[in-house]
């Protein structure tokens, strides 16, 4: 088994020194119970008042102690030397949060004059936040915020497109590490709010046995069809990624087991990696829980939660119909048999680990037919999890007291770089209120695609993949959030269809090469080459690169729409998925021609157009025939092999 490193399992690693690791798990898990505390309102309750920036500081503190602790200005694990640097600089963190929060009424009076306090605390902050960011993530997003940094200062000198108002750089400073629309800004009230209490119950549910329970539910359920263990890793990415919401920590978790296993059964080493990267990614896409994005997606177009979770779910059923029907083929094609190990019973599965479905049904419950909170469905579904986890085992695991403190600790260190980047996301939504990048450039992109709907969503596809690169999913979505959005909302998108359309794309730079960390980190484990294990991730999940396109075309996909007509275009887009599908493999029930594959291919695009409201000459025309296209073609093919069959 192969372990990944903590840079691709996007969590903070432990310290070798027994001080800082007790320091970090202490920090941690005073961030997280903050960050409850403050989502269960408990300060109103015991009579106290506070500004959400004096919590946001604390979170902040908390998060940036954590990481200097845990990582080192190498970007490597803190080994069993105490570093002074690195603890006077979480010295300095708690102390210059704690000084703001304590001092926040009356420094929120001095921002504008500039006071030395003020340009001092400033100063001091926002490179302590830069510096966490670089040992999080590493240099391309710190560049991103580095250019855009760059840019307030020499806007002015800027080409006509994208001149902005300049920015002074004491002024400029101080509004990154004080305003409401930077640093303290929505990302970051997001986070501190909604993500990092699921990220809590994520926790939770893994110490409890929960992971566990859904590798073998999965085992279990399809372990003895063909290609079994590609489809485990299918479905049990799609169950695992509901509660991570990370891809790479979804290949750490899952792949160390399927990877293995595909290959065992005939995956080529690279078509297992490429498998379990692309089952992985689309957990950010599975709702109920989703990833951090989706929080973040809710507060940009101020819709309650559930609403995004509704319009998410077609896609990403879509999504995994399409990778298992992919497995599927290449085993048909391949000859790759059943398992031969044994194999879990699903009754015996479900019998030992049933209590796990209750949290979750709690969640969509809560979730969905009370419209409650997503932060306070996730607490109540996170305190089933304790009380199930009590009472019943799961595999002799049972939870303890040690593993509630555990859970805190685990997810406000899981959550700590996600601050960073939520810092820093703030930044660069700074410099583009402060400047008017973000007009210019909407207004620029859409004279760019000369007014063209095809050819702007092209250019913000390519945009977003390229941004993506290296960047964690939440970054790329906030920066794609406020430099993309705007534009295909100007031209007519749907806002949820536009933000939806940016996800897709920015979550695809986690299988597209030369930056792939999903791609690489299943590499790692399945020792195959990591750009070939990329490139081959883009094959295996190509209706990825499709499904944005069609929901902006029509939203039917995104449950906007007459029932008949999101019915009619769900069912066309699932046979178009499989039938290009087919052609692309080149197999149904025997190897296809190429002529043969390619009126398969064009008549599944056709019927995944979904037309059912806007057909050139009546609706649902074209996927109609995409299908009779297709169909036509398969049944042709599969009487001429009986034929052939029947003569021999």
């Amino acid at each position: 088994m192969t372990d990944i490193s903590w840079e691709q399992a996007e969590t903070l690693p432990e310290p070798a020194n027994p001080l800082l690791k007790a320091g970090a798990s202490v920090l941690g898990a005073a961030l997280t119970l903050c960050c409850v505390a403050w989502a269960l309102e408990l300060p109103s309750y015991m009579g106290l008042a506070f500004y959400t920036e004096q919590f946001l500081c604390v979170v902040i503190g908390l998060a940036l102690a954590t990481t200097f602790l845990s990582i080192s200005w190498r970007r490597k694990p803190q080994g069993g030397r105490l570093p002074v640097l690195d603890v006077a600089l979480a010295a300095i963190s708690l102390g210059v949060c704690g000084w703001i929060t304590f001092s926040y009424p009356r420094l929120l009076n001095d921002v504008p004059y500039y006071t030395p306090e003020i340009v001092g605390l400033s100063v001091v902050l926002v490179p302590l936040v830069l510096e966490g960011l670089r040992r999080c993530t590493g240099w391309a997003l710190l560049s991103v915020v580095l250019v855009f940094v760059a840019y307030a200062l020499v806007a002015h000198l800027m080409p006509m497109a994208i001149r902005g108002k300049p920015a002074e750089p004491v002024p400029l400073i101080t509004y990154l590490a004080f305003d409401t629309s930077a640093m303290f800004g929505s990302p970051m009230k997001v986070g501190a709010t909604v993500v990092i209490v699921f990220l809590w119950m994520g926790e939770a549910l893994i110490r409890a046995g929960g992971g566990e329970f859904f590798k073998d539910l999965a085992m279990s359920l399809l372990g003895h069809r063909r290609g079994g263990p590609a489809k485990i890793c299918v479905v049990g990415s799609a169950l695992f990624g509901m509660i991570s919401g990370s891809a790479v920590s979804n290949v750490a978790s899952i792949g160390t087991l399927t990877i293995p296993m595909m290959m065992r059964t005939g995956y080529s080493a690279r078509d297992a990696g490429a498998i379990e990267a692309v089952g992985s990614t689309g957990g950010q896409l599975m709702p109920p829980v989703m990833g951090a994005a989706a929080f973040l997606m809710a507060e940009f177009l101020e819709l309650p939660y559930s609403e995004i979770a509704l319009a998410a779910t077609i896609p990403a059923v879509l999504y995994y119909m399409a990778l298992y029907w992919q497995v599927d083929l290449i085993a048909a094609k391949a000859g790759i048999g059943r398992m031969t190990e044994a194999l879990p019973r699903p009754s015996d599965v479900l019998k030992q680990g049933w209590h796990f479905v209750l949290p979750f049904a709690i969640l969509i419950f809560v979730l969905f037919y009370f419209s409650t909170q997503p932060e306070l469905a996730a607490i109540g579904a996170t305190l089933a999890i304790f009380v199930v986890g009590v009472l019943r085992r799961y595999r002799g695991k049972r939870l303890g007291i040690a593993d509630v403190f555990g859970s805190l600790s685990g997810a406000g260190r899981t959550s700590a770089d996600l601050f960073m980047t939520l810092a820093a996301a703030g930044f660069v939504i700074g410099v583009l209120n402060l400047s008017g990048l973000g007009f210019a450039l909407t207004l620029w992109l859409v004279s760019l695609a000369g007014h063209s709907m095809a050819v702007l969503l092209v250019i913000c596809a390519m945009v977003s993949l390229v941004l993506g690169m290296g960047m964690p999913t939440s970054a790329v979505y906030v920066l794609l959030a406020v430099l993309a959005g705007p534009s295909l909302v100007e031209a007519g998108v749907m806002k949820i269809a536009a933000h939806m359309f940016i996800l897709y794309f920015g979550m695809l730079s986690m299988i597209t090469p030369p930056v792939a960390l999903a791609a690489f980190a299943a590499a790692n484990i399945s020792r195959a080459g990591p750009m070939e294990t990329g490139w081959a991730a883009c094959r295996i999940g190509w209706a990825k690169f499709i499904l944005p396109f069609m929901f902006v075309l029509s939203p039917t996909l995104l449950m906007h729409g007459s029932a008949g007509a999101i019915v009619f275009d769900t069912a066309t887009a699932a046979i178009g998925i499989y039938l290009a599908t087919c052609g692309m493999v080149g197999f149904f029930r025997r190897p296809l021609s190429m002529p043969v594959r390619i009126l398969v291919c064009l008549g599944g695009l056709a019927a995944i157009v979904p037309d059912s409201q806007f057909g050139i000459i009546m609706p649902g025309l074209l996927s109609v025939s995409g299908v009779v296209l297709g169909v036509g073609a398969l049944l042709v093919d599969h009487l001429a092999a009986k034929r052939t069959q029947a003569a021999s």
